[in-house]
């Protein structure tokens, strides 16, 4: 790909997306809160940042996300979930994206292949649950799930070669991860990097609209 532009590029993920690309050839553009300014949870800001870009880009990838906000943990029962913690979430794991997301459309290219890829996780798949818990970011990402599922519908319509994925890194070490890691292995970011930009490049048109995971496999919605 020539030109990718990465959504949250001085997160874990999107630093370690961003350095993988640049050091294959790819011109990257990146944007986030703590450099640009951009607030992915309000609209306007999406808006103006977005519309600034001189595209076309053959990625998009938004890399953002949260497990903790505003001090919320996961909630590991019903009686622990609140409005504010489940609004907080849609608004990192779910508006946000898909705020990217429409006002990405004019960045993609219509004459090639291009992607619109956005983190998710394997919590948010609703068959993929057997031990319950953590409501509020499970229910915002199989939000985000269903945004970009119905999306590339409609991508697929004005841009017939377009790719709109949602994408499962694994277990990554992080700032988001470091305190619910436990016994569970990890992979340190170059290494996620490397495997998600992997999905990316072996994926066609007629995966659009799906969820693979960091091997490439297909995840159950």
């Amino acid at each position: 790909m020539e030109h990718a532009l990465i959504i949250g590029a001085t997160g874990g993920i999107g630093h370690a997306v961003t350095s993988h690309l640049r050091e294959a050839g790819t011109r990257v553009t990146t944007l986030s809160r703590s450099d640009d300014g951009l607030d992915i949870t309000d609209e306007d800001s999406v808006r103006r940042t977005l519309a600034a870009l001189d595209g076309p880009f053959d990625l998009v990838f938004v890399t953002t996300g949260a497990l903790v906000v505003n001090g919320a943990e996961p909630e590991k029962a019903l009686d622990q979930v609140t409005p504010d913690a489940m609004r907080d979430q849609f608004m990192v794991n779910c508006i946000g994206p898909s705020m990217i997301l429409k006002h990405a459309q004019h960045l993609l290219p219509r004459d090639r292949r291009a992607i619109f890829a956005a983190l998710s996780a394997r919590v948010g798949s609703i068959g993929d649950n057997g031990i319950g818990g953590w409501y509020s970011y499970r229910t915002a990402k199989a939000a985000l799930n269903q945004m970009i599922h119905t999306a590339a519908i409609e991508l697929g319509r004005s841009h017939k070669q377009s790719i709109c994925v949602a994408l499962h890194p694994g277990t990554v070490a992080t700032d988001l991860t470091s305190k619910y890691l436990g016994r569970h292995p990890a992979v340190e970011p170059p290494e996620a990097a490397a495997n998600l930009i992997d999905v990316l490049e072996g994926l066609t048109p007629d995966d659009t609209g799906q969820f693979f995971d960091w091997a490439g496999k297909k995840v159950t919605w």
